[in-house]
């Protein structure tokens, strides 16, 4: 029989944190908190079997499921003395999703299920507080009518603030017991009206009916939306956790929190963490309340931390998030209850942290001893370090500060105000920066935090969505501004007489929590100590060579300034843009003479020349690869009569001869078209002028360095032995003469760019060519999927939204097919020259998962963008360290 429940706590434990993929991440965790002694109330898991079978089978149950849920109910009960649906001694249980990673608030919970009409008596009589018993049970009503029966939440909300209203008061812990009394009398009146049927009173019904509710969360749109830029597969399904009911809602002495065992936005060595007395974990994460420090350090004016308020729960916290650190090797995010001064822990997991936190945290912990260099290595996630570097507000710059909120994830951020995260995705789709500002975000607002520079609330702390949502995605965040009104009817934000309509401007810095109106200057960043620190230790494990693409010398000095080893892809069609460039470069193409022609290409090399001077120098010594010209003829060409007639009279010729040549150059598909090296054939004067720039560059830098310069020479768009041994030999003699002219000696090497499928499936032929293979991946996913990489936004979407392919294939390698041609291409290459060098300068060389299978295939160097070269160095290292981990078991084996 499959076992589908394990319990944890009381007397029985039966799971423990290595079963993640079993029993979710939550219920792992609860199960080795137990395991270790901390005070963990009793429950049980439901696999993620279950979530799969739930979906395989039409929404049905396993047979014997239900039967394993009664027997480890009976064990919560046995365990606590109470019973589930007993009026005299009530057992109440909260249900919670657990997948095996982190995905906060994407899922659905429910908490105090068990009350009914006769069960709140009860717990009012056991507590002696008949207004925490009604509290409670109005909340449950309201958490299960909203998300198992589906009535709008705000249905709810109306009522209470009409109650207080009311009663004159302006919070809800102001309400007596009859106010919660009249509240549950009307919720029910609610259910009834919007479902036709009464809220169940059945305690076993409402356990089924919140099982099934989380199990189908799994797929509601926000946790769809979570799980595709996350990467998370729907596959892994999530657990389900019932667990017994403690409770922070029951007086003074009650408290609930959330805190984190370091810093989670600088990584600094503190405990960190809100709390609110008398109040339900819901309402510290869901921001409805704004909570209060957890020291008296980080107390401010008129705040109360819990270290005065609760000494002696605080007094055990402290200890056991020194346990948990030291059991975890990490850094914990911490879920907490504290009923009549009695501590009681709800969860604890790896806690989401910005970049930098994620750097001083692992090499803090390198050096503290917890962990390894190379643990410290894998402990960042490379994509990460995309945050490092977002800029920083310039300190120097004017600026008219109008509120200040929680810094609850770093960085600056500017952008036009919107209030709804539909809005900022349409605005973000037309490349307009935006800024998300709501009074309190919600799981459904992820996809307009996705698109926003930055997200600003009134209203939650620094454990509030918002904040932990904005810090896993890099966002800019300030959370918790409550100086500042939001009428989302008016769409407007004010700050006293101060008022900013949608559309206007405002400015955030997430470091500090201030907000500005209008723009303000922003500066680069500076990188910490902890970035060369982790990028020393990367180096020093990691096997594949980092490079950049870069054409100008900005690019370059970007590029050298993160780490980069060379240049893998100048593209020189990109530097014959410039104003005084296009000119000559549309004179040749549309040349009606050689001579004509030849003009044209002459007057371009000293432009060139200067150009590969300038990356040589930067480079100093190291590789620089230049792909010989490849443009898409329609990207060159003349637009409009204005362009045409200036071409026609730099080249002598009619408007009405150009106008026609122009047409007769037209290319139905110009990415396939007259480009690469069937150009270079062609016209054999353009890549022989293209090769005489760069030895004549490279001669004059190595005279002026007294350091070897050592040009790579690329020939692009090879499909055919053929084509690359003629355009090889063109770029010789060019080379030749320009050598035996100097009398200079210079070592140069050729190669090829394999980005169509036909080079990659006869690369051993070409390999007797060349010297060097790159592989071009966008081209070749392009080529390989019949996919316009231009185009492919029309449909893509929905092919991801319908799980029809798993990733864009321009952005992560599609290993089953684009790869199969890599991993091809190097094994038929160097099958013919065994040192033949390889690499990749497709953007899939910033890509940490491409980067990983690169690893796997062989390939001595990856290419990337500039800023994407810290990127790449960790996920080489991580790369490294997982080939070298899965060789260990084959090793111990043998």
């Amino acid at each position: 029989m499959t076992k589908w429940v394990y319990s944890f706590g009381g007397s029985a434990n039966e799971g423990g944190a290595g079963m993640r993929e079993l029993l979710g991440g939550k219920g792992a965790n609860l199960a080795e908190m137990a395991a270790i002694g901390l005070p963990v109330p009793p429950g049980f898991t439901i696999t993620t079997e279950v979530c799969t079978a739930f979906y395989d089978n039409g929404r049905a149950y396993p047979e014997d499921l239900r039967a394993q849920v009664e027997a480890a109910l009976a064990g919560i009960e046995d365990a606590l003395g109470l019973r589930f649906g007993d009026p005299a001694a009530p057992l109440l249980v909260s249900v919670r999703s657990g997948a095996r990673v982190s995905m906060p608030g994407m899922m659905d919970t429910v908490l105090n299920l068990g009350l009914n009409d006769e069960t709140v008596e009860g717990l009012a009589a056991n507590s002696g507080d008949a207004r925490f018993a009604w509290d409670s049970y109005r909340r449950f009503i309201q958490m299960y009518g909203s998300v198992v029966l589906g009535v709008s939440h705000h249905r709810f909300e109306d009522l209470i603030e009409e109650t207080k209203r009311g009663a004159g008061v302006q919070d809800d812990t102001q309400l007596t017991d009859q106010d919660w009394r009249d509240v549950v009398v009307g919720y029910k009146e609610i259910v009834q009206r919007e479902t036709g049927a009464p809220f169940p009173m059945d305690p076993h019904a409402q356990l089924w009916g919140a099982i099934g509710a989380v199990f189908g969360s799994w797929m509601n749109p926000r946790a769809n939306t979570y799980r595709r830029l996350h990467d998370i597969p729907a596959s892994w399904g999530t657990a389900v956790n019932v667990q017994a009911m403690v409770f922070g809602n029951m007086g003074q002495d009650c408290a609930t929190g959330v805190c984190f065992t370091r810093d989670p936005s600088t990584g600094e060595n503190v405990f960190y963490g809100e709390y609110l007395i008398n109040a339900q974990g819901e309402d510290v994460v869901a921001g409805i309340r704004t909570p209060q420090p957890m020291s008296e350090q980080r107390a401010r004016e008129g705040e109360l931390s819990m270290e005065r308020a609760l000494p002696e729960a605080y007094a055990e916290l402290l200890s056991v998030r020194d346990i948990l650190e030291r059991h975890y090797r990490d850094m914990q995010d911490i879920e907490f209850t504290v009923q009549n001064n009695r501590l009681y822990m709800l969860q604890t997991r790896t806690g989401k942290r910005t970049a930098a936190a994620a750097l001083r945290i692992a090499i803090a912990m390198a050096e503290e001893g917890l962990i390894s260099h190379e643990e410290a290595i894998r402990r960042v996630p490379p994509s990460s370090l995309d945050q490092l570097l977002h800029p920083t507000l310039d300190p120097n710059a004017p600026r008219t500060m109008l509120s200040r909120g929680l810094p609850a994830s770093p960085g600056a951020a500017a952008g036009a105000i919107v209030f709804s995260a539909e809005d900022v995705e349409i605005r973000a789709a037309r490349g307009e920066d935006v800024i998300l500002v709501r009074i309190e975000t919600s799981p459904e607002d992820v996809h307009g935090m996705h698109a926003a520079r930055g997200v600003l609330t009134t209203r939650g702390g620094m454990t509030s969505h918002a904040a932990v949502v904005a810090r896993g995605m890099g966002r800019v965040c300030v959370a918790g501004a409550g100086g500042i009104h939001v009428d989302y009817k008016a769409k407007t934000l004010s700050v006293g007489a101060t008022v900013l309509h949608e559309g206007e401007w405002i400015t955030l810095d997430g470091g500090t929590g201030e907000v500005f109106a209008g723009q303000v200057a922003t500066i680069e960043p500076t990188l910490s100590g902890d970035f060369s620190t982790l990028m020393g230790w990367a180096d020093n494990v990691r096997r594949m060579k980092i490079r950049a693409n870069a054409e100008t010398p900005d690019d370059a000095q970007t590029a050298r300034h993160f780490g980069a080893e060379g240049i893998g892809l100048c593209r020189t069609e990109h530097m014959f843009f410039a104003p005084d460039r296009i000119g000559f470069v549309r004179q040749m193409i549309m040349a009606g003479d050689a001579a004509t022609r030849v003009r044209a290409i002459d007057a371009l090399l000293p432009f060139q020349r200067q150009d590969f001077q300038d990356l040589f120098h930067i480079m100093a010594g190291l590789p620089v690869t230049i792909r010989l010209l490849d443009p898409p003829l329609h990207e060159f060409l003349p637009h409009g009569e204005a362009e045409l007639a200036e071409v026609a009279a730099a080249m002598g010729e009619s408007l009405e001869a150009v106008a026609a040549r122009k047409a007769a150059l037209s290319e139905s598909n110009p990415m396939l078209g007259h480009r690469g090296c069937r150009l270079g054939l062609t016209y054999p004067e353009l890549y022989a002028m293209q090769t005489r720039a760069i030895i004549e560059a490279a001669i004059a830098v190595s005279a002026e360095t007294g350091q070897p310069v050592v040009p790579e020479i690329m020939i692009p768009l090879v499909g055919m032995e053929s084509e690359l041994r003629r355009t090889r030999t063109i770029v010789e003699q060019a080379a030749t003469e320009v050598l035996a002219a100097t009398g200079a000696k210079l070592d140069y090497s050729i190669g090829t760019m394999i980005e169509l499928p036909r080079a990659a499936l006869t690369a051993d032929r070409i390999a007797q060519q060349a010297d060097f293979f790159s592989f071009g991946t966008n081209d070749l996913t392009q080529t390989t999927f019949g996919f316009s990489r231009d185009d492919v936004g029309t449909f893509l979407p929905f092919y991801l939204e319908h799980d029809l392919i798993a990733r864009d294939p321009f952005i992560s390698i599609d290993q089953e097919g684009v790869g199969q041609l890599v991993s091809m291409g190097a094994e038929k290459g160097r099958s013919v020259k065994p040192g033949l060098k390889l690499g990749v300068c497709g953007e899939h060389g910033g890509d940490p998962a491409s980067i990983g299978f690169f690893e796997s295939v062989g390939l001595d160097y990856v290419s990337c963008s500039p800023f994407r070269v810290p990127i790449a160095r960790l996920a080489a290292a991580q790369a490294a360290l997982a080939a070298r981990d899965a060789l260990a078991p084959a090793a111990q084996v043998r």
